[in-house]
């Protein structure tokens, strides 16, 4: 069986790779009408690079999600084929190269998680340590001499090499999330007053809520990131859903954040900016400021639009008259060029990753393990919905990127330590008893 799903998982890999070499080889035809010349040399790099991380996966979780590393070669492979698309077209800051070199480390990192966290419920015994780091790298980027701002956002530390904390600081505070609930999730699922059809908690139980509600808008005021703060509070408030089967919660969690987020707006300008560049991104005033204005959003609505449902075709959009097209427009430069008939088939591989996480979540065996795996896979969607949100105008931009496909180290680096800790669990959840293995491995000597 295991054998089996080994040799299913390396020939769906082996398809990824070939896709992205496919588009790769596509973006030359479309520039200059010729497969270019590093195509297969992109090729050969890329699947050794997922070759050594499905070894490694292979040895240490054997039983694990097949379609988890695939899938998630997939979009890995399509933003460098985009990187190298506008690294073509001369913009600022796509670097082909330097991101494959990232995802490089990103697999390293993949690799050593599993090799060190052999089995995630250790982590419940690092929940408030979690919590700590968590708490310490999201306030990193308002120290003086490391912090940086970049943007009008204060997310960076420099401490040689520019870092983005805020993208560990997530994988931290889920598991301080995780191990938290588990211990309290009895005393935040008792009701208290009732209103209308909803069964409110008790006032003494907000305590918790009000804290991480405090932090999330302490982040959007102090650092003026709007992306992290939603993030943050977004989780915890679905973890709380999922340990306590309490709609109250969501309820009360939604009007938190979007009371302090308009309370915010009317105190502090950059908030108001923020949510100004949103609702009027037409006005000729927005479009043309220079800090803050609308001229991005409204560019990447222009490529949306002129890509239409089958897309310009790769290399033959221009998604260099994107700002920043690269890191946090990458998903509007694709669809610029793949239409929305490819913006829907990625964003269907990105709900087939989170499917697969809470389907570990629903076979785990232990209610940490539960909760850390939808906590894990809920990051993962919530994140793509506030990019695509943002881009598209749903909900104001946020300055998060696109997992797997945007431009840049800290953020790959955190979301492939994330896959890691969701294969780690998926291995533990479909692992059958050591009885039923070794009847396995007897009936297949038997048949040899």
């Amino acid at each position: 069986m295991t054998a089996k799903r080994r040799g299913a998982q390396l020939a769906m890999l082996g398809f990824a790779v070939l896709i992205v070499m496919g588009a790769y080889a596509s973006v030359g035809l479309g520039l200059d009408g010729k497969i270019p010349s590093g195509t297969l040399t992109y090729g050969l790099g890329l699947g050794a690079v997922m070759l050594a991380a499905y070894l490694v996966l292979a040895k240490f979780a054997p039983w694990a999600d097949p379609l988890l590393l695939p899938l998630v070669t997939l979009v890995n492979g399509l933003g460098l084929v985009m990187i190298y698309r506008l690294e073509q077209a001369d913009m600022k800051g796509a670097n082909a190269t330097s991101q494959l070199m990232w995802t490089a480390l990103g697999v390293v990192m993949f690799s050593a998680t599993l090799i060190v966290l052999k089995d995630q419920r250790t982590l419940q015994r690092l929940t408030y340590t979690a919590g700590f780091v968590g708490v310490v790298l999201l306030v990193l980027p308002l120290l003086p001499f490391i912090g940086t701002e970049i943007n009008g956002s204060r997310i960076w530390i420099n401490v040689g090499f520019s870092i983005q904390p805020g993208e560990f600081a997530k994988l931290a505070l889920v598991v301080f999330f995780a191990g938290y609930l588990v211990t309290k999730r009895d005393v935040l699922a008792l009701a208290g007053r009732r209103l209308l059809f909803i069964d409110l908690p008790r006032a003494r139980d907000l305590g918790p809520v009000l804290i991480t509600w405090a932090l999330s808008i302490a982040v959007l005021v102090g650092e003026k990131d709007l992306g992290t703060s939603l993030l943050l509070f977004g989780t915890f408030i679905a973890m709380l859903y999922i340990a306590t089967q309490r709609t109250s919660w969501v309820l009360i969690g939604i009007l938190l954040f979007v009371g302090g987020a308009i309370l915010a707006g009317q105190i502090f300008s950059h908030v108001e900016a923020r949510f100004d560049g949103w609702l009027h991104a037409e006005s000729d005033e927005l479009y043309n400021r220079e800090l803050g204005g609308s001229y991005q959003l409204m560019q990447g609505l222009f490529s949306l639009g002129s890509g239409g449902i089958l897309g310009t075709g790769l290399g033959q959009g221009h998604p260099n008259i994107i700002p920043f097209a690269f890191s946090d427009f990458i998903f509007d430069a694709v669809g610029e060029e793949l239409g929305l008939t490819g913006l829907m088939a990625i964003l269907m591989v990105y709900a087939l990753i989170v499917q697969r996480g809470l389907r570990t979540a629903l076979a785990a065996r232990d209610p940490f393990s539960k909760l850390l795996a939808g906590g894990v896979s809920f990051i993962l969607a919530w994140q793509v919905f506030i990019i695509v949100g943002g881009v598209t105008r749903l909900i104001p931009l946020t300055g998060l990127v696109t997992p797997f496909m945007s431009a840049g180290g800290s953020a790959l680096l955190a979301n492939w330590i994330l896959i890691a800790v969701l294969v780690r669990m998926s291995d533990g959840a479909r692992r059958p008893p050591p009885q039923a293995i070794q009847d396995e491995g007897l009936t297949q000597v038997m048949q040899r």
